[in-house]
């Protein structure tokens, strides 16, 4: 699966115990609503996020992952975790005035004369 956004917060690593190690990272969805998705990267997954920056255009590869735990009342709870294995940023796109086009440019406005004999009774030949 995959998350697609704009990188919103990266925290800093955490160290949990001595052979585990996490770093989240949360993305905002650009859509009409959108979506802040928190991600973690753990052990050699941390490392994925020291190039990157708050305001990044990425795609996420992520997987979910779920368990069960039995508190000791014995009520069965369930947990979800949504981890990243890779990051990658997404193009920005060209504005459209930079695109290669097969029409010539337009000229400035500047460059045309105003009209000063303007006459709504001449005749043209204009369908409409």
């Amino acid at each position: 699966m995959e998350v697609t956004g704009k990188i919103r917060v990266i925290n800093p690593e955490q160290q949990v115990s001595a052979s585990f190690r996490k770093r989240e990272l949360v993305v905002a969805t650009e859509e009409q609503y959108p979506q802040y998705i928190s991600i973690n990267f753990v052990q050699d997954k941390c490392d994925l996020l020291n190039n990157y920056n708050v305001g990044e255009a990425v795609k996420v590869s992520i997987n979910l992952r779920g368990r069960e735990w039995v508190n000791p009342q014995g009520e069965t709870k369930y947990f979800n975790d949504i981890q990243g294995w890779r990051i990658e940023r997404l193009q920005v796109e060209a504005p459209a005035a930079a695109a290669p086009s097969a029409m010539a440019p337009m000229p400035p406005a500047e460059a045309f004369a105003p009209a000063t004999n303007f006459n709504e009774e001449e005749h043209d030949d204009l369908p409409f």
